[in-house]
């Protein structure tokens, strides 16, 4: 056996796998059908040739530019590529410039705007007229909110397309495409089993990019013998800093081991709950993951029987953020540990959901005058405030004002335990609420 550090029966070349395998129509796209599916608006937009300018928001390695490429094909546009990274206001002229002269020789021009969030206020402006003329149909891509990273003026003036991350499935699409397909590895004979690719698919997180760059590298530090490449598990655990492998095909183990790592906290097995923690790890998880979920479970199952728990979750995730793993993992199981042994109520979860559904049924019932605010003439004239009573001006700091709409005045949401601290709380809810029935 043999290790290959180039591919010898292929012709090498410094291009990137992702950028090989970019398709050229939405045909041979992966992913995004809610936008891209038949019938859907985008798709419909693309095919009659009706786009204007939009932004795209989504997480890395799931199609921005792929998309945008795409685009300019179809509406047989000049299509330039513009980092918001690398470029001011003195490119953002002159681009405007030659876009001004394409538009002057009937052809359009897509400017794709990768990153626009990094742009300041200025930047984004001077996108403004252009974009208001028809001189540019502006497709920007961003990882963050649009609604906090882009001026208001600018998102008025553009389609919002939420993309979403890869699944497993479209993960495993991919690369086999890069296996077989000719651009790629389609030219030499490759021996990876199944499970391993869907190691490299869990491990993407959605991100083709990454997906395809680390099967890259694993066919590269692979072994050869008789013009196969083996790819084995030892090679690929390497390529993804990963001592095991132990999600399965769908995902149900990633899912498996979540539900058993919640339930052995619910059920105040700190023992199971930090073996659960440390199967997930090991695998691979994302740290940042078991932390939101570990946030969940400190208001779910724990919520006013020791109201401590929610802080020290968040403090868990900060900490994951900080040192990264494998330093978090003893954050994440202190954390385990102490919301094992807390005391456990549900009560704020099932105020919750209870609330939940009378408010979606209530939707359109008004808020009660008392409480209403009224910060104009007019408002004071409706009545608005009126009967608005100040808990403050009162010796008990309550009163018998009711702030429930009219057809839920009955109502009783929250039920308290008698768990932990929730137990003070109890005893505190039950004498106001008997104070307010006398």
């Amino acid at each position: 056996m043999e290790q290959l550090s180039l591919f010898d029966d292929r012709k090498t070349t410094s291009t990137p796998l992702a950028s090989r395998l970019r398709p050229d129509s939405l045909e041979d796209f992966i992913g995004q059908e809610h936008l891209l599916g038949k019938g859907k608006l985008l798709r419909q937009l693309i095919d009659a040739d009706h786009i204007s300018s939009m932004i795209f928001w989504g997480p890395p390695g799931v199609g921005k530019t792929t998309l945008a490429n795409i685009i300019a094909n179809k509406t047989h546009a000049a299509f330039i590529n513009f980092s918001a990274v690398t470029s001011g206001i003195k490119e953002i002229k002159e681009v405007m410039a030659r876009a001004e002269n394409s538009r002057a020789m009937g052809i359009k021009t897509v400017l794709f705007v990768d990153e626009i969030h990094r742009f300041n206020k200025a930047q984004q402006d001077a996108f403004l007229p252009f974009v208001e003329k028809g001189s540019i149909i502006l497709i920007g891509a961003t990882t963050e909110n649009p609604s906090f990273e882009i001026n208001a003026a600018l998102l008025s003036r553009c389609k919002v397309f939420v993309l979403q991350p890869l699944s497993n499935q479209h993960i495993a699409k991919l690369l086999d495409n890069a296996i077989h397909n000719p651009k790629a590895f389609g030219q030499t004979k490759i021996d990876i089993l199944p499970e391993l690719l869907e190691a490299i698919a869990v491990f993407s997180n959605g991100d083709a990019r990454i997906a395809l760059n680390t099967l890259e590298m694993a066919i590269t530090n692979a072994a050869v013998s008789a013009g196969t490449i083996h790819v084995s598990k030892d090679v690929l655990s390497q390529c993804i800093s990963r001592k095991s492998l132990l999600y399965d095909k769908n995902g149900e183990e990633h899912y498996n081991l979540i539900s058993a790592l919640h339930k052995s906290m619910r059920n105040s097995d700190p023992d199971a709950a930090i073996y659960w923690l440390s199967r997930m790890l090991e695998a691979g998880e994302d740290p940042l993951y078991i932390a939101r979920r570990l946030i969940r479970f400190a208001s779910e199952d724990i919520g006013m029987a020791d109201s401590q728990a929610l802080p020290l979750a968040v403090s868990a995730y900060q900490a994951c953020h900080f040192n990264g793993m494998p330093e978090c993992n003893v954050n994440l199981a202190h954390t385990v540990a102490y919301l094992s042994l807390a005391p456990k109520s549900n009560a704020i979860y099932i105020a919750y959901e209870e609330c939940r559904k009378d408010a979606l049924q209530t939707l359109a019932s008004p808020v009660p005058l008392q409480i209403r605010n009224a910060p104009t003439k007019l408002m004071e004239e409706l009545h608005y405030g009126e009967g608005y009573e100040y808990a403050h001006n009162t010796e008990e700091k309550l009163t018998r004002m009711s702030c429930m709409p009219d057809s839920l005045q009955d109502r009783t949401y929250y039920r308290p335990t008698c768990q932990g601290a929730e137990a003070a709380a109890k005893a505190r809810l039950e004498a106001i609420r008997e104070w307010k029935r006398t």
